[in-house]
């Protein structure tokens, strides 16, 4: 059953049009991610589903009760939408317990248990309630912002780049910490972010959105391995993109004979490998002759980035000219442990695992 439904979602300012037709259905108790560069209408998406903003054209329905379309327009206040800004935008002026309790009803029985209860459940030690949010951290300040959300117990969740302002480690934890949290209450989440790792690892559903439309929306894995389009592919993770020659359901390119998935009808393609498809390993130079069936190369930059480098290769028994390895004007780029990374000069020899995928 859908939570929410969304359907040729419309909205201009002036002569900009935000919003170009927006269709997304978001199961009950599922969580979904918003992912693309700014200024493609991620956050406009999110006000309107909130009733921040009315659309132009189109519908939004929550749990079947329609919030807006052309005839009605719910106000934000009635939705029972609970909304999450990148900030917190938590009220200064006020302690942590009033924050948390500010949806809530001062004069309803048990309101200072439901606040300590959602301090505990998202993770806040009692003692921390009459503090002001100036005297907390930054990930304490999400979760204030997040239990802020929960008191009014919202039928949909709305995250708005929750975990930008936090450091690496924290906002891994924290992401992982709310998805479970989110998780166990059966609150249907909707995350905008630009952070394609952020998106893949917290939702079951991820919508990629490009210029006001969304370019794809399916399960984490499938837009990770099976993008729709070359701006799909590279916006989700590093991508070796090749032109290539379809044959008896292997892809003929320049790193060798791939198998695709699936059936391709055209001759001529573009496949989309990851760079954890392609595995390197160190050889002499002499150990080149006699193995044409082998594929070799010479490292010519390697980043160091502690468990994982980039390295930067240039082939050499290809049939092609050298600078085949090239895409446009940029080396092939491969993946590797930090540890015992090759060194540049070095020659490593290539192999792929797994398919190729084949861009539409």
């Amino acid at each position: 059953m859908s939570a929410l439904a969304i359907s040729g979602l419309k909205k201009r300012y002036g002569p900009v049009t935000a919003l170009a037709g927006v269709d997304l259905e978001v199961r009950s108790g599922s969580r979904t991610a918003i992912v693309g560069p700014s200024g493609c209408g991620k956050t406009t998406l999110l006000r309107l589903i909130a009733g921040f903003e009315a659309p132009d054209e189109g519908s939004i329905t929550l749990d079947g009760h329609v919030m807006a379309d052309q005839t009605r327009f719910v106000p934000a206040h009635q939705r029972g939408i609970g909304v999450v800004a990148q900030d917190g935008a938590l009220f200064p002026h006020l302690s942590i317990a009033d924050n948390i309790g500010f949806g809530l009803d001062r004069g309803e029985a048990g309101r200072e248990a439901r606040i300590a209860e959602l301090a505990y459940i998202v993770g806040l030690d009692k003692g921390i309630l009459k503090r002001r949010p100036h005297e907390l951290s930054g990930g304490q300040q999400q979760r204030v912002a997040l239990a802020r959300a929960m008191a009014v117990k919202p039928r949909l969740m709305l995250l708005d780049e929750p975990f930008s302002a936090l450091d690496t480690g924290l906002r891994s934890s924290m992401r992982k910490a709310v998805a479970e949290l989110l998780e166990g209450a059966g609150i249907t989440t909707v995350l905008v972010t630009h952070d394609q790792a952020e998106a893949l690892s917290f939702a079951d559903q991820v919508a990629v959105m490009r210029d006001g439309a969304f370019s794809q929306v399916g399960s984490p894995r499938d837009l990770y391995m099976k993008p729709r389009d070359r701006m799909v592919a590279e916006f989700l993770g590093d991508a070796i993109v090749l032109a290539a020659r379809v044959v008896d359901g292997h892809a003929e390119c320049r790193l060798g004979r791939i198998p695709v998935e699936g059936l391709v009808h055209k001759e001529t393609v573009r496949i989309m490998l990851r760079p954890e498809q392609i595995a390197v390993k160190r050889t002499a130079r002499q150990g080149m002759s006699g193995s044409s069936d082998m594929l070799f190369a010479e490292v010519s930059e390697c980043e160091f980035a502690g468990a994982v480098c980039t390295i930067a290769v240039r082939l050499l028994n290809n049939p092609d000219p050298p600078d085949a390895a090239a895409i446009g004007s940029t080396p092939l780029l491969l993946k590797h442990s930090g540890i015992d990374a090759p060194s540049v000069g070095e020659i490593v020899r290539i192999s792929v695992t797994g398919k190729a995928h084949v861009l539409g």
